[in-house]
């Protein structure tokens, strides 16, 4: 049975003043440390660093990882790749990247930081810790993790759409859901990796409504009866909530596997589904459409013109601009986010009620509470 135990996290004061929406927030996450894995939903420059990428973050603004470690409050996660400058890592290491999938990526990938990779890169990150830690190095020692933070820390993790996102151009919605567990098997391989160097506390997101994307809809939607009552492509929310589905029994058995681990799983698409089904009810006025995009109503996105570009389409000089006010979108630029519904969403995460700790014979919503944070 849960033990429930709740209790208040403020968000720093300056924080609160610039992201009004967001104010005390029950919680039972106390971390001293947060590595983060996954794609652009998580990426805070990692991409900007490795390939030289024009923008930092994929969004008008913050992540839901920048909202959750102000919520506990720890700062905000410095990219691994990003090195110049002396970058601080006392409280965490990001080695998210965009475009990031779980399979290894391809020789004709864009992005080579694939989950793999990046469990690579933090093997290597923590293994150079431990050897600057030993020189004794007063220069260093403020802007590097402690070794005990490697096993108390919060390892974070959000990655997957993009293996079903590319899935779909070259193969049938069968064919996706028929790879879910080649995908899941590579996953589990990276978390024993981590576990075995003393990784315990696993906070695992499943992926959110992919269909529900401008993107998705404007390429696979173009024949109504693709998409559902809301308006999304539905063979690939059906192929996202198949991932989910077995995802969710791939935690429980890592937890089965590994009785050390503490292990939550957070239910991301029923969060972002409700957002983009019910809007209205929470303060926004677009559920589907872009906020930087070109087209117009329903989904202002046009697969030939990304937000911020200028291009001449069909004898006309036309620009993807942001919208007056992304605080009432919920699509920043057809593939991702605005930071306001980042911030809804990452409030529905702290409350507990979509986040569930996974015990063998036990599950039970953080809300009610979790033994092993107490």
């Amino acid at each position: 049975m849960c033990l429930k135990v709740v209790f208040i996290v403020h968000f720093l004061a300056l924080v609160s003043a610039l992201l009004p929406r967001t104010s005390n927030i029950p919680t039972n996450l106390t971390y001293p440390a947060v590595f983060n894995f996954g794609d652009s939903n998580s990426d805070t420059g990692g991409i900007q660093a490795g390939v030289g990428f024009p923008i930092k973050r994929f969004c008008n603004g913050y992540l839901i990882i920048d909202y959750f470690v102000t919520a506990m409050n720890l700062s905000y996660l410095n990219p691994y790749l990003d090195s110049v400058g002396a970058p601080s890592f006392q409280t965490g290491c990001n080695f998210a990247t965009g475009g990031a999938t779980i399979l290894p990526a391809k020789a004709s990938s864009t992005n080579p930081f694939s989950f793999g990779i990046q469990v690579a890169q933090f093997s290597r990150f923590r293994a150079r810790v431990h050897e600057l830690l030993a020189k004794r190095d007063k220069k260093l020692q403020p802007v590097l993790p402690n070794e005990d933070y490697f096993k108390q820390g919060l390892y974070t993790f959000d990655v997957g759409q993009n293996d079903f996102d590319g899935a779909f151009y070259s193969k049938s919605e069968d064919q996706v859901v028929a790879s879910i567990p080649a995908v899941l098997t590579e996953m589990e391989t990276g978390f024993e990796k981590l576990y075995n160097q003393g990784a315990r506390n696993f906070w695992i997101h499943n992926t959110g409504p992919l269909g529900c994307l401008p993107r998705i809809i404007a390429t696979f939607g173009k024949d109504p009866s693709n998409l559902n009552q809301v308006g999304c492509v539905a063979s690939h929310n059906r192929a996202a909530t198949a991932f989910n589905e077995q995802l969710h029994d791939l935690c429980l058995k890592f937890k089965e596997s590994f009785p050390e681990a503490n292990v939550t799983y957070v239910d991301i698409f029923k969060i972002k589904l409700d957002l983009i089904t019910n809007f209205a009810q929470y303060g926004f006025k677009q559920g589907i459409a872009a906020c930087c995009g070109y087209g117009g109503p329903p989904i202002n996105f046009d697969n030939r013109i990304a937000c911020g570009q200028t291009k001449n389409l069909n004898g006309t000089e036309v620009t993807a601009t942001p919208c007056s006010n992304p605080a009432e979108y919920v699509n920043w630029d057809g593939n991702h986010y605005t930071e306001a519904a980042n911030q809804y969403v990452s409030s529905q995460i702290l409350t507990g009620n979509y986040t569930y700790y996974l015990n063998s014979s036990i599950e039970c919503k953080l809300s009610d509470g979790n033994p092993n944070l107490a």
